[in-house]
C-alpha cells in the first residue's frame, strides 16, 4: 500500500481513546480529491514528526470510528493527545495550518 492510501480498519474508539501521547487520525479515502490534494502540504508540515502516531483511516458510510467523532467531509484530521481530541482540521489547503496543530500538541 502507498503512504497516501487510506487504510480501512476495524480501530474501535474505545481503543483510540486509550492512546497515550500525541496521535493523529486521518479520515479520507483514496479516491477523494480533496483527500489527494491535501497530501502534499501534509507531508510538508509532519516533517520532523516521525514519532507521531499517525492513522490513515478509510471512512465512508457505516463506518464506526469516523462517525463517533462525526466527520462529514474529507479529508478531517483529528489531533489528539492521550487519546482526547485536542483540535480538528477540515480540509486542510496550507502545511501551516497543519504544522500550527501539530505544535499545539507537544510534538
Amino acid at each position: 500500500m502507498a503512504e497516501f492510501e487510506y487504510a480501512h480498519t476495524d480501530l474501535a474508539r474505545e481503543e483510540v481513546d486509550k492512546w497515550t501521547g500525541p496521535a493523529l487520525l486521518e479520515f479520507g479515502t483514496n479516491w477523494c480529491g480533496h483527500c489527494q490534494a491535501a497530501q502534499g502540504p501534509f507531508r510538508e508540515a509532519i516533517a520532523g514528526h516521525q514519532a507521531l502516531r499517525h492513522v490513515k483511516v478509510e471512512d465512508g458510510p457505516g463506518r464506526a470510528l469516523g462517525r463517533s467523532y462525526r466527520v462529514k467531509l474529507w479529508p478531517t484530521f483529528i489531533f489528539l493527545k492521550d487519546g482526547v481530541e485536542q483540535a480538528r482540521l477540515v480540509r486542510p489547503e496550507s502545511a501551516e495550518e497543519i504544522r500550527r496543530q501539530l505544535l499545539a500538541l507537544g510534538d
